[in-house]
């Protein structure tokens, strides 16, 4: 089956050097300088099995597509490229929920290729990680269980471990709610409050994780997985989170670079207007909302939070 990773940001470059150990990949990217030299990822040149190529169509020649695109990103890529792209195994590798239509990965994908096989690529990763060789553990989910097994075989190498879910609701949930958690634990620490109040922030967005995605059907278990549990841990948890360096720099009241891609923070006035429009109680994203769309200080927030009543687990 061959593949082609559609995105050579430092995740798509990434799992173009991982999925090399295979066979022949090619990545598509905008900038040919950057793709060769990618500069999130120093050190990092790509084997001689990747192809690099600003050809979209070359690209798409491939049976399995890896759409390393950043959520906000990818509606407009699939509109815009649709007769390239229909029919083919599309696996998003976004972590988020379109700001515009209030809809993740899946969905954009079926509406705009309906003829397309369309899966979700997530779990506790970083780029970094990846393009080293360093073991790595990821959620695949696909409804079709025999496309999703094939894909599940083409995609796992020998340090790429996947493990295949029908659950692509719950799967593609869990990596979009666990990079606003993040944000909210970011600024926990940036702000002073320490690592308790960050286990808090952990513990109490996890129950709001599960809450919104089984309301929009997925199963609990799956939020226990990898794409669930063992992303948001490591999401919150380490420097090399995007979204958590952007909350620490909130909560710490230092500048971000703006170039770099944090997922969180449309996706928190995403799912906020989900949980408002089906009542749904997430005060912990809610918050993040806050924090990203206003000035609302971080002492503020976390001050709302905790005056909140006192009610059972």
């Amino acid at each position: 089956m061959s593949i082609a990773v559609i995105g050579a940001g430092a995740f798509g470059t990434a799992l173009a050097v991982s999925l090399a150990a295979n066979g022949p990949v090619t990545l598509w990217g905008r900038d040919a300088a950057r793709i060769r030299n990618n500069p999130r990822l120093p050190g990092v040149t790509l084997p001689p099995q990747v192809t690099p190529t600003t050809d979209l169509a070359q690209a798409a020649r491939a049976e399995t597509l890896v759409l390393a695109l950043p959520a906000q990103v990818l509606g407009g890529f699939l509109a815009e490229n649709a007769a390239l792209l229909d029919g083919k195994a599309l696996v998003s590798a976004a972590k988020g929920i379109d700001l515009t239509t209030l809809t993740g990965p899946s969905q954009l994908i079926a509406r705009a290729c309906p003829a397309a096989t369309a899966a979700v690529l997530t779990g506790p990763s970083f780029a970094a990680d990846i393009a080293r060789g360093l073991p790595t553990a990821l959620t695949l989910a696909c409804t079709d269980p025999e496309r999703g097994e094939a894909l599940q075989h083409c995609l796992s190498t020998p340090v790429l471990r996947l493990y295949l879910s029908s659950d692509v609701t719950g799967a593609e949930l869990g990596g979009a709610l666990k990079n606003v958690i993040a944000i909210a634990a970011g600024a926990a620490i940036g702000s002073g409050q320490g690592d308790s109040a960050r286990a808090a922030i952990i513990t109490r967005g996890f129950a709001e994780m599960t809450r919104l995605a089984t309301d929009l059907g997925a199963e609990a278990q799956t939020l226990t997985g990898l794409s669930g549990l063992g992303d948001l841990t490591l999401t919150c948890t380490s420097d090399q989170s995007r979204n958590y360096r952007f909350g620490h720099s909130r909560g710490a009241r230092e500048d971000f670079d703006r170039s770099t891609t944090v997922e969180g923070a449309a996706t928190a006035q995403a799912v906020g207007a989900i949980a408002e429009k089906r009542g749904i109680d997430m005060p912990i994203v809610q918050a993040v909302a806050a924090l990203v769309s206003t000035q609302v200080s971080v002492e503020k927030l976390m001050d709302q939070l905790l005056n909140r009543p006192l009610r059972k687990e």
